[in-house]
């Protein structure tokens, strides 16, 4: 089966987009030509030409009245694909870092795994940082993930279903919040190996000071306690009930 087959069935690329005019064009022409699929662009209230530079590269966009952000972006392309009776979602970044022509390795890694997400990750970009705070939300989370913000993934209906629910809306951080949520949904988490760059322009969301470095680190730490407290009360509940 070629590449345009296993891409074009019910499959939507959702790329989140604030002001990414310089790369968002090149990105959307990208995915079309690895694989044919129906490509959305979440314009998240840019204040350049992004909308535009997206809908000439052949992308359908929606564009947000009010910035919601990474997440907020996201969910709207995920309910946007189940609306539209879309099997299957894959996200990437519009600043050029996800390399669209990974993405049918990417998407073939997902079908033989028969997992809900794929995520995919090249840990040679970790930096000792993030492989410090990646390995503290291993050990607090219990989720084995090799890359917890790469936001180059493939989502299968049942994640897509529960991602567009209201209760995701409530998640803050689009990484660890949401394969908390899809754990606790019992859906299975594979990931694959893929080859990633640079950002082209801008800088880290997390990562961009010390400040949000550590507004990330105590939110997150907050919300796995809580849902693996949550988790843990529930599972009591189940065995002592008769």
């Amino acid at each position: 089966m070629s590449n345009q087959q296993i891409g074009s069935r019910l499959c939507l690329a959702a790329i989140p987009a604030r002001n990414e005019q310089d790369t968002v064009g090149e990105v959307v022409r990208g995915v079309v030509a690895a694989l044919g699929c129906s490509v959305i662009v979440i314009n998240d209230a840019s204040t350049d030409d992004t909308a535009a530079v997206a809908a000439a590269a052949g992308a359908t966009v929606i564009t947000l009245s009010f910035q919601l952000g990474a997440w907020g972006a996201i969910q709207a392309g995920m309910r946007y694909a189940l609306r539209n009776g879309y099997e299957r979602v894959i996200t990437l970044d519009a600043d050029g870092q996800h390399h669209p022509d990974q993405l049918p390795l990417l998407l073939r890694a997902h079908l033989d795994s028969a997992a809900d997400v794929t995520i995919g990750t090249c840990p040679q970009r970790l930096s000792a940082a993030k492989r410090l705070a990646w390995a503290y939300f291993r050990l607090i989370t219990g989720l084995q993930v090799t890359d917890f913000t790469s936001g180059l993934r493939i989502y299968g209906r049942r994640a897509i279903r529960s991602l567009a629910s209201r209760e995701a809306s409530l998640i803050d951080y689009q990484d660890i919040g949401v394969l908390m949520l899809l754990r606790h949904k019992a859906l299975r988490i594979a990931e694959a190996p893929t080859v990633m760059s640079a950002r082209r322009s801008g800088g880290s969301r997390i990562f961009s000071s010390w400040f949000t470095v550590a507004r990330y680190m105590i939110a997150t730490t907050v919300l796995s306690i809580a849902r693996v407290g949550a988790h843990r009360r529930r599972g009591r509940a189940e065995v002592a009930a008769p």
